[in-house]
Formats: C-alpha cells, sequence, structure tokens
C-alpha cells in the first residue's frame, strides 16, 4: 500500500511528540521536512565533489594531487602534490603557491609564469588526481572514529572501511546514517549495510565533509529515533536547520 505524503508528514509529527526526545539532541526534530525517495542528492557545490567533474569552482587544497602538462613539452609533464603551504614546485619556474586556486586559475598562472622567458604561448592543463583536501567525518560505532580524506569517487562501503570498518560487538547494521549539506539544509539518509553488501541498494557516494554516523544497537539518542521511524513511514530523508 503506498502511503501520500500527507500521512507521512502526519506519521512524522506524531513520531516527534514521543517522550525522552531531547531539544539539546544534535537533530533538531521540530523542523524536520520529509520527502519521498531514497538516496541523497549531492551536497551543494562541487568544492565538496570527492571527484574532479571539470567544474570551475573547487579551489585546491594541501595534500592534492595534481597532474601539470605542458602540451608539446613532454618534460615539463609532472605530478605534484601541493604541500602543506599551499605550494607546488615545477621545473624551470620553481615554487608556486596554488592552494586556493581553481584549477583554471593555476593553469593561467602556470601558463603566465612559463611563457616569461621560457616558453612562447604555452598551454597548461592541470588534472586534480586526487582530493585529499575533501574529508569526511566517521563516528559512532567504527573501529577507528575520524575526519579521513577522500581520494576520488569514494561510495559509503569504502569511507566505513577508511575507518576500520563497524564495531561488530555494539553496531547496528541498519543505523547508518549519512548527513551533508544540501540546498542550505542538513539532510540526511538512513541505510542498512546488510542491504549494501548484499547489492539490494545502491551503495551510496560520499562527498567532502559528509558526516557518517554508526549507530549502537539499543541506543536512544535522536539518530535511533530517526532510524526506527523509518520503517513506519517509508523511505524519506530528513532535513536540519
Amino acid at each position: 500500500m503506498r502511503i501520500g505524503l500527507s500521512v507521512l508528514l502526519a506519521l512524522l509529527s506524531a513520531l516527534m511528540v514521543l517522550p525522552g526526545c531531547s531539544s539539546t539532541e544534535a537533530v533538531r526534530r521540530e523542523q524536520v521536512n520529509a520527502v519521498s525517495g531514497n538516496a541523497l542528492p549531492p551536497p551543494d557545490t562541487t568544492t565538496a565533489s570527492g571527484a574532479y567533474q571539470g567544474a570551475t569552482d573547487y579551489r585546491i587544497g594541501a595534500q592534492d594531487l595534481l597532474g601539470i602538462s605542458v602540451f608539446g613539452v613532454q618534460e615539463l609533464d609532472k605530478e605534484v602534490r601541493v604541500n602543506s603551504n599551499g605550494q607546488i614546485s615545477l621545473p624551470l619556474i620553481g615554487t608556486v603557491i596554488a592552494g586556493g586556486k581553481t584549477v583554471p586559475e593555476l593553469e593561467a598562472e602556470l601558463a603566465r609564469r612559463y611563457a616569461d622567458g621560457y616558453l612562447q604561448n604555452p598551454q597548461v592543463t592541470v588534472f586534480v588526481k586526487e582530493y585529499t583536501s575533501q574529508r569526511i567525518t566517521l563516528e559512532g560505532a567504527v573501529n577507528k572514529p575520524g575526519i579521513y580524506p577522500i581520494t576520488g569517487k569514494t561510495t559509503l562501503l569504502q569511507a566505513i572501511a577508511l575507518a576500520g570498518g563497524i564495531d561488530d560487538k555494539i553496531a547496528d547494521l541498519g543505523g547508518i546514517v549519512l548527513m551533508r549539506q544540501v540546498n542550505g539544509k542538513r539532510m540526511a539518509a538512513v541505510f542498512d549495510l546488510r542491504q549494501v553488501r548484499r547489492g539490494l541498494i545502491e551503495d551510496p557516494q560520499v562527498y567532502g565533509d559528509d558526516i557518517v554516523v554508526v549507530e549502537q544497537s539499543g541506543s536512544k539518542s535522536a539518530y535511533r529515533r530517526f532510524i526506527e521511524s523509518a520503517p513506519a513511514i517509508g523511505v524519506f530523508r530528513w532535513f536540519f536547520p
């Protein structure tokens, strides 16, 4: 039986007044909206994409790995990692500030530097090979909670592996909460890790600044309220202010 959106909202409102829901919880349930669907959309901007797709607004960060090539001059093709000061070092032109620049800005800067006494009308291409300045947070029942860099396209299962996997003694496999910023609001979805592993549902992509929370079995947190309500009202997403 299909449940209409108005019914979902009514059921969700009833869940919000259950006893034991502290107003100091991380989830502000009084401002939750429910919408149908089973996947989170990408974040607000490509700056948190975790995989460069030709966008012009990504700003290079420390520890990013760059592939740099100069058309027709193979000797100048280099792979360089941005250091903690945002700098890279290249043949002929030496140290260049890459951190904080977009890819087109860095390409223009390198072309200008190579044209200054070295090459005539150089054509420089920069490709971000690893986005190590993009980080995700893993919390809860994982073996090594913390903040981890992601390098290229990363899925939820791969993200959990970065944190040493789940803690089998206390983790709730049906309580994996993925949160991100979408349209200026915090959005979240719950996933069952068993279904992801079996290929029954898609292993979702994670993006820079995402937060993954693996709930503990038997906990009574705000995330637990979210997880327990999902089967009752169908697949939906929460928006957090």
